[in-house]
């Protein structure tokens, strides 16, 4: 879709942070429109966007490498106000003629800063003499800051740990003010797109829906669209978006890939037909999907598969329907973000099953991508703008390779019916305790290996079921749901009992640093 234009920007300049999206987070919670571009394409960027002010992300590369990324130097020599982040600060620092060491004290975690300056940026939040928790992560620091700058906070191991030049509104810190280890970073964000670059909170779903159904509009035409509909939040929203759009010029078509948890395609198809006048396609593919995904281990390579039967489902069916012109589907914001590496980004590739870099030229068809500007939060807040139900835009997110990632190790359909077994029993619980709204995703993975067991007078070798559930405010960063003891031991004993197969129940209580919190 051809990306709607926002008067009032803020550019993201990506220097392969794994926490970059959560920049981009922040500013978009502040009401103001955000974009994310790779270094090496910044000054083409900067260019297209036109934006009001400019954030450098970290990085896990040093600036004492040849060759480490910069900002291009049209930045410095807009005029805009700039605020870098972490390596963003040392880029900063060693661009603008300061200095930049290695082989000092390294900073990961909870720090303290000490506040010595008074600071644009600390209006109605800090003042001189306050203490205030931050988080690090770096090894190189800053030793010499450049002409103009003044220290205005510190910690034990970052002399220059908040620096600015008030004259040219370029702010700089050491720590990650995006991350909620930072309590007050959000705030710190808001002040810099609000107060320093002074954009509007005119960044709401409402107005985006307006846009996007008015590009919609433009891209397609008098045009066919066939969506691809999973069931899921994304596609789910993107189809009732298009439909807005182009009414009966869209042909819904959900692919049930024998993958989906129990009883799913048919809860959505009846979701769609009873309540939306949507023009929908049921396909059972289960059959051809799994036939090839059988014995396959390799995560990648299952969703290169998934990816690719896909495309040749919908390129069938398309031709059944007379032909298409364009493609739908619900690629968001992470999604692009995450498949940079297609196009040269630093960041690593996650999204591989997603058909972000375009369709196969055979297929003679345009991607439609309604959502590819929203992180998921916003989905919700579209869906609601759109009228879905409360209980379907609250559904944990469930990856478009669905079980089979779940499943690692090699497919097969009795496994995959196993697990869809235990997902089940596990939700069921969790929602009979009242619990499904409290955690943000929840899932159960049968794991490559058998036990010996005992039940009853004679011994089992079966396989191992992992539960998972955690909290998360943005879906890059996670911490295990807390559950008691007596909830864990009821859904336990439910699995062992209801699903032969399974002899063993552990709880995964890993966290998540920021990335994915997919199993693979």
């Amino acid at each position: 879709m051809t990306q709607t234009a926002h008067p009032d920007t803020v550019l993201i300049i990506d220097f392969g942070s794994q926490v970059t999206q959560l920049i981009a987070r922040r500013v978009r919670e502040s009401g103001v429109y955000c974009e994310i571009v790779p270094f090496q394409s910044a000054e083409e960027g900067f260019k297209r966007l036109k934006p009001k002010a400019v954030i450098l992300s970290g990085s896990p590369a040093s600036t004492l490498e040849i060759g480490s990324p910069r900002a291009p130097s049209v930045i410095f020599d807009s005029g805009l106000p700039v605020f870098g982040i972490c390596y963003g600060q040392q880029t900063m620092c060693a661009q603008l003629g300061g200095k930049v060491e290695g082989g000092h004290h390294r900073e990961f975690g909870r720090a303290f800063l000490e506040v010595e300056k008074e600071c644009a940026l600390f209006d109605g939040l800090w003042s001189v003499g306050s203490r205030h928790q931050v988080w690090m992560s770096h090894g190189d620091r800053v030793t010499a800051i450049p002409e103009g700058f003044q220290v205005v906070a510190t910690s034990a191991n970052a002399p220059f740990a908040f620096i600015a030049d008030e004259r040219r509104k370029y702010y700089a810190v050491q720590f990650h003010p995006e991350v909620v280890h930072t309590p007050d970073g959000a705030k710190l964000i808001a002040n810099f797109v609000h107060k320093i670059a002074g954009i509007k909170s005119d960044w709401t779903m409402s107005a985006y829906r307006a846009k996007a159904v008015e590009a919609i509009r433009e891209q397609v035409g008098d045009k066919k669209v066939i969506c691809a509909l999973s069931g899921g939040v994304d596609s789910s929203v993107a189809a009732l978006l298009i439909h807005e759009a182009v009414g009966d010029q869209l042909t819904c078509i959900l692919v049930d890939h024998g993958l989906m948890r129990k009883d799913e395609a048919a809860s959505v198809v009846a979701m769609f037909k009873e309540h939306y006048n949507l023009h929908l396609l049921h396909i059972d593919a289960s059959d051809r999907f799994i036939g090839e995904l059988e014995g396959v281990s390799d995560p990648e390579t299952k969703r290169k598969i998934i990816g690719r039967l896909f495309i040749e489902v919908f390129e069938e069916e398309a031709k059944k329907l007379g032909g298409a012109d364009f493609l739908a589907q619900g690629t968001l914001y992470p999604d692009v973000i995450e498949s940079v590496s297609f196009t040269g980004g630093p960041s690593v590739t996650i999204k591989s099953h997603h058909n972000v870099g375009g369709l196969p030229e055979r297929m003679n068809m345009q991607l439609v991508e309604p959502l590819r500007e929203l992180f998921k939060d916003e989905v919700r807040v579209l869906g609601r703008e759109l009228g879905l139900p409360d209980s379907f835009i609250g559904r944990h997110p469930f990856p478009g390779p669905g079980l089979a990632i779940r499943c690692p190790g090699g497919i097969t359909r009795e496994k995959l019916e196993i697990l869809r077994e235990a997902d089940a029993i596990y939700l069921d619980e969790i929602r009979k305790a009242g619990l499904y709204d409290a955690i943000w995703q929840a899932f159960a993975v049968l794991l490559p290996v058998q036990t010996v067991g005992v039940m009853g007078d004679g011994r089992t070798y079966e396989f191992v079921c992992a539960l998972r559930a955690v909290t998360s405010v943005d879906g890059m960063t996670a911490d295990f749901y807390h559950y008691d003891m007596e909830f864990l031991g009821r859904a336990a004993t439910r699995i062992i009992n209801e699903v032969r197969g399974i002899n063993r129940v552990v709880y995964d209580v890993t966290s998540k640093p920021p990335g994915t919190i997919e199993w693979e």
